[in-house]
This record gives C-alpha cells, structure tokens and sequence, in this order.
C-alpha cells in the first residue's frame, strides 16, 4: 500500500509531460495559417484555408487573390461571369467559367466570400 501514492504520482507525471507535449503540438498546428500543398491525382495543390480572425488574403494563393479583388471592385454582388471578365477567364467557353465558379464557391466554403440566393457573390461582411 506504501507503493501506491508513488505510482500515482509517477503516473500522472507521465500524463503531464503527454499534456505539455500535446499542447505545445496543437498550439505549432494553429499558429500554421498557411495553405500546405496536398496531392490530387499525382499532382500538387494549393489548399486554400479557412478564413480566421485576423488573417488576410496574402494566405491564398495569386489567382484566388485576384478573384477576391474582383469582387471587392465590383459596385455590389457579381456573378461568375462578370468575374471571369475581370481576371480574364474566357467566358464564352462553360469548360472554362466553370472552374472559376469551383474558385468561387470554394472561397465561399472557407469564409473568404458570400453566396447570395440568386447566385452573386460579394465579400464578406
């Protein structure tokens, strides 16, 4: 019974140094804003990160940066097509527009931009 307080002392040192090293892991993951290139079908990616408090458009790679620009120039919501106008998508061809809508709505899904129901999109408020 003398072994018993020792043993749980020595387990919860363990426990404490597994909680500081744990700790010290997720808080190198937060401060990490930056997109990490990923693999897709053999060929490397830019991820694009979710928008936090305090992080600007330098996080994102140049061509989503010129399509946030796009719509902030815009005098209120803008439809894919016009933004495609702005950054030189031809836009008459739909295999060509519809990766930018993908960029778009991507942007949406990660906090950068607002969808509207009609479709337009606008920076975020």
């Amino acid at each position: 019974m003398t072994g018993e307080p020792q043993a749980e002392r020595d387990e919860l040192a363990v426990a404490e140094r597994v909680l500081e090293r744990m700790t010290g892991q997720l808080a190198e993951e937060r401060l990490s804003l930056r997109p990490v290139p990923g693999q897709v079908g053999g060929r490397t990616v830019m991820l694009i990160p979710h928008r936090e408090p305090g992080s600007d458009e330098s996080l994102l790679p140049p061509d989503y940066r010129r399509i946030i620009a796009a719509v902030r120039q815009a005098a209120g919501p803008i439809m894919a097509r016009e933004v495609g106008e702005v950054v030189g998508v031809d836009i008459s061809v739909k295999a060509k527009l519809e990766p930018l809508r993908s960029k778009l709505v991507r942007l949406v899904d990660r906090g950068w931009l607002r969808k509207l129901p009609d479709g337009r999109f606008t920076t975020r408020l």
